[in-house]
């Protein structure tokens, strides 16, 4: 079995593959200071019972990928390992200024979205995570770039450290766009403002994407990350909502080394 862990700034989401399934996911909080043992005792405790025969890895944060590469020496030494990273064949072209700039995650993403939903044409991952990204996979799965905004929950944590009056609420979507409190015009503004931003850039992207692409099929839109789920049905552009398509982007990579 596989196991793919892909590490966040905010949360790390592990996943047990069986072949193509997968059997059994988590989500756990990110710590940078967590020791290669701390990550060996959380993580040993969650994949009890599986024959783990392979791992796949990508990390957004160095401090726990160093740490995650001391845990594999010490306890996966004969299990083939896959670690997202220059040199890592994906089969993703990275049609930007810099290659090395992108984040392995957005990597796979390009490539879990391209292997799922682009065989008619192109295709944007709407990632809702620790900011909010959209990347774009061209119609041959070459990734095209995108654009990244502040995620949803640091922009609310930012708004309520700056703003003596406003506080951190809950974010659900409120009964109208018109909120009738504080709480409710914060959830209005989050809410729909975050999927009125993500229509505002599919849009646009479209847009270009239409005169790369003349020919092409229509776009398909992909929701994934943590927060996805609070603008799924607000959003008017977003099609598909894939939970694990990071997990799903590093078994491909696997299997393709």
């Amino acid at each position: 079995m596989l196991l793919a862990i892909d590490v966040g700034n905010t949360n790390t989401v592990l996943g047990i593959f069986n072949k193509d399934k997968l059997e059994q996911s988590w989500r756990v909080k990110t710590d940078p200071r967590d020791t290669a043992d701390e990550l060996w005792l959380q993580y040993s405790a969650l994949v009890t019972g599986f024959d783990i025969t392979g791992v796949a890895i990508c990390s957004t944060v160095p401090a726990v990928l160093r740490e995650i590469r001391k845990l594999l020496d010490d306890h996966f030494q004969d299990v083939k390992t896959t670690i997202i990273e220059p040199g890592v064949k994906t089969g993703v072209p990275l049609l930007v200024d810099n290659p090395k700039e992108i984040g392995a995650d957005r990597i796979v993403n390009s490539l879990a979205a391209f292997t799922l939903y682009g065989a008619d044409g192109p295709s944007i991952v709407v990632d809702f995570g620790t900011s909010t990204n959209l990347d774009v996979v061209s119609p041959k799965g070459e990734f095209l770039g995108g654009a990244l905004a502040p995620g949803i929950e640091i922009s609310v944590d930012a708004l309520a450290a700056r703003a003596a009056q406003l506080r951190k609420v809950e974010l659900v979507k409120p009964r109208s766009v018109i909120g009738k409190n504080t709480v409710e015009a914060l959830q209005s503004g989050t809410i729909f403002g975050f999927a009125g931003q993500v229509d505002g850039l599919v849009n646009r992207i479209i847009d270009e994407l239409a005169d790369l692409y003349p020919d092409s099929g229509d776009v398909c839109v992909i929701a994934t990350g943590g927060l996805a789920p609070l603008v799924l049905g607000i959003s008017e552009m977003i099609e598909f909502h894939e939970p694990d398509l990071t997990l799903i982007g590093l078994r491909l990579v696997h299997e393709r080394n």
